[in-house]
């Protein structure tokens, strides 16, 4: 957020600096320090959901967590006043991040259980990117967003198929085995489909009969299909998107193009996007 006009207070200039800034010693010290924060935080609710360590260190586990959720408003509204368009701050994706880091704990002063709702805080460990100066690899994510957007229709397709195997294949099981090995209805089959298909197999179902041990059988075969399927269509996508061959001129139907050209270098032509 690049402050277009001088401040009007230098005490407001040095905390918005110190704060929104990655550039100086001072803004990037407080910045380790703030994930610091947050990844202590964060272990402390973890570790108050272990029933034993609850017991035991409850309170004081509690009163660190009032500490850093007073800590994370004074450092929310900080933000908001030493900014010029603190609206602006707090409707962005970090805003509203910084923001919900905090509404946990208030919430759960009136509705029991709510706190655990403060592992969200890991969200903000999401501006290590810019203490590290890592925001240049967040770019290559525009790589498997577009091969999958490239994809989607197949892996579409895939998906349904997969739920109409998952279907007649629980319906199957239904007909063929008994309520007293769990198959007790269609969708608690179909349930026990998806699982088997997965590769998961939980192992609290399972088929008695011999025919439903066969059927069984070929859904687990089918299983192995359902992980190299979508593996190998993302793959060619990946490595279309990574030499440029993905992009195909309609005019000529060049497909040698890097990946960020916007001309056929064939024919001049304006590439599809």
């Amino acid at each position: 957020m690049p402050e277009k006009e001088p401040f009007r207070s230098p005490l407001r200039a040095r905390v918005y600096h110190v704060i929104f800034g990655t550039n100086t010693p001072s803004g990037k010290r407080f910045d380790v320090i703030l994930l610091w924060a947050i990844v202590i935080s964060v272990l402390l609710v973890l570790l108050e959901s272990v029933p034993e360590i609850r017991s035991k260190y409850g309170r004081a586990l509690y009163i660190a967590e009032l500490g850093f959720t007073f800590l994370f408003t004074l450092e929310y509204a900080a933000r908001l006043w030493s900014t010029r368009w603190p609206k602006r701050y707090a409707l962005s994706f970090f805003g509203i991040v910084d923001l919900l880091a905090i509404l946990p704990t208030y919430i759960g002063m009136v509705f029991v259980g709510a706190h655990s709702l403060m592992v969200i805080r890991a969200l903000r460990l999401l501006r290590i990117f810019r203490v590290l100066k890592l925001a240049r690899f967040v770019t290559e994510g525009s790589v498997l967003i577009k091969a999958f957007q490239a994809s989607r229709r197949k892996i579409t397709v895939f998906v349904l198929a997969v739920l109409t195997i998952t279907v007649i294949f629980g319906t199957l099981m239904y007909m063929v085995e008994t309520p007293e090995a769990g198959f007790t209805s269609i969708p608690r089959s179909i349930y026990w489909a998806v699982v088997t298909l997965t590769t998961v197999g939980y192992g609290d179902i399972t088929p008695q009969t011999g025919l439903g041990q066969a059927i069984a059988s070929v859904i687990m075969v089918l299983g192995y299909g359902t992980i190299a399927v979508p593996t190998a269509v993302m793959s060619a996508e990946l490595m279309r998107s990574d030499d440029g061959s993905g992009l195909e001129c309609t005019n000529c139907h060049f497909t040698g193009h890097l990946l960020d050209a916007k001309y056929c270098r064939n024919c001049g032509t304006l590439l599809p996007r």
